[in-house]
């Protein structure tokens, strides 16, 4: 007979209390396909679902239910080992630059987890517009920075590579439009620019209707069928269209999200949070 494993307890966890395979698979930093697995392997061990379908998502099967507190427990007790452990591994002070509309997800979710594994290390986290970041950490004012290039350098880590496009609401068609209405970053940064170099192939003229120093601030626009934006695909979603090629608008380059680190920094907590960020963004990849 197999035995249980923690990682298998501890996805079905994430599972079980997010509701849902995909929001489960992104609280552990794993793909769908990767934790669905990992729910079927549990539960041919166990002989028996562990949940059942609901809607989008899933919920407890009776099964299920008897297994999550000892599974709890389980993932718990380790954790708290870890972080034992961990504290005399890794300590110090780490300054870390992540960038605003990234920074509520994926990386939000890393720092924590990194945090939690490991209370010793002092963080100080920027959340903001990430043009400025470079500058930080020539200065020495960051120890480590992600922040989106078009073009990485060699000492720029690439962690993700995200199409960009231009994109509408569903629900609003601007192909009769005389003046085509945009919505850009207020920010001198290569988005702005690649954005005003595709319109300009435009045989008709456009305008700027709205700015916003941040992603989820051009996403609203967009969404409220007020203009045209440049976002990356990694930001759409059923509400959002593509209209690039309809709208006669050149093509826009990949942005990639890259990782740099100040060679001044304290070694320990850097190595162990360039190490957290590289495992996430692989699992998700």
């Amino acid at each position: 007979m197999d035995d249980l494993d923690s990682d298998l307890l501890r996805t079905f966890v994430a599972v079980a209390e997010a509701g849902s395979v995909t929001e489960g698979a992104a609280r552990i930093y794993r793909s769908q396909s990767a934790t669905s697995l990992q729910v079927k392997r549990l539960e041919t061990i166990l002989g028996q679902s562990v949940f059942e379908r609901h809607g989008r998502g899933v919920v407890l099967s009776d099964t299920g239910r008897r297994l999550l507190p000892v599974a709890r427990e389980v993932t718990a007790r380790l954790d708290a080992v870890l972080r034992d452990i961990s504290q005399d591994a890794v300590a110090g002070k780490l300054r870390l630059g992540i960038p605003d509309d990234h920074g509520r997800s994926k990386l939000a979710q890393i720092i924590a987890a990194f945090a939690h594994n490991h209370p010793k290390v002092e963080l100080d986290v920027t959340c903001a517009l990430s043009t400025d970041f470079p500058e930080a950490l020539d200065k020495g004012a960051l120890d480590l920075a992600i922040y989106e290039v078009e073009q990485p350098k060699k000492h720029e880590e690439v962690l993700f590579e995200d199409p960009t496009c231009w994109a509408s609401s569903a629900h609003r068609s601007f192909i009769a439009d005389k003046t085509l209405p945009v919505a850009l970053f207020d920010h001198a940064c290569w988005w702005r620019d690649v954005a005003i170099a595709s319109l300009k192939t435009l045989g008709k003229p456009y305008r700027i209707v709205y700015s916003s120093q941040s992603v989820s601030g051009v996403i609203s626009a967009v969404e409220a069928g007020i203009a045209v934006g440049l976002l990356g695909r990694s930001s759409l979603y059923s509400g959002l269209s593509i209209v690039g090629n309809e709208l006669g608008l050149r093509s826009t380059p990949t942005s990639k999200l890259v990782m740099v680190g100040n060679e001044l920094a304290d070694v320990e907590p850097l190595s162990a949070m360039k190490t957290a960020i590289r495992a996430a963004f692989s699992s998700k990849l």
